[in-house]
């Protein structure tokens, strides 16, 4: 596939599918956001997602869930990456295809990182988050046999994410939102 094709597929993932697809990002420390989701594990946070409930803010909970959303990603793992998600989550189901349709390909992605501009909780309940995120990507690498490629940063998004916590674990039920 070209890397026109590639591209356009990226556009596709970040256009469909989820909330804050990788926050906190690099820039988020321009915008007086985020640490740098690259640098790994925070404090507090563990390989499955689990939180206390002094971690249940919701920059706590949206940083967790991408760091490992990222990791699915870059490892193509779509067990893990369904498990971010509810089981009925429409957004979940988008990204499940979309990171099938690349490994069809012989592709990763990896370095999935955004810029978060704003986040505000709409709702916040113990087992509950209702969000308000503006965001972009800012940056993404598309690997395969043929070398990788840094891929475009993305148009600015803003979505409301609903996020419900089982067994301690937070998962997205529900993406909504346009792009500005």
């Amino acid at each position: 596939m070209a890397w026109g094709g590639l591209l356009v597929l990226l556009l596709g993932l970040v256009a469909t599918t989820v909330l804050v697809v990788a926050l906190p990002g690099g820039g988020d420390r321009e915008a007086g956001g985020l640490p740098d989701a690259t640098t790994g594990p925070r404090r507090g946070d563990d390989a499955v997602g689990r939180t206390t409930a002094a971690q249940d803010d919701p920059r706590s909970v949206l940083r967790s869930w991408d760091r490992r959303r990222s990791r699915a990603w870059a490892t193509a793992d779509a067990a893990a990456l369904a498990d971010l998600y509810t089981p009925r989550s429409v957004a979940g189901a988008r990204d499940r295809a979309m990171l099938q349709r690349w490994r069809a390909r012989g592709l990763r992605v990896t370095g999935l990182d955004t810029q978060v501009l704003d986040l505000q909780a709409l709702e916040r309940e113990p087992r509950r988050l209702v969000l308000r995120v503006e965001d972009r990507v800012s940056s993404a690498v598309a690997r395969g046999v043929g070398g990788a490629v840094l891929l475009p940063a993305d148009d600015t998004q803003t979505r409301t994410v609903t996020l419900v916590r089982t067994d301690r674990v937070w998962r997205v039920a529900a993406v909504g939102g346009e792009q500005t």
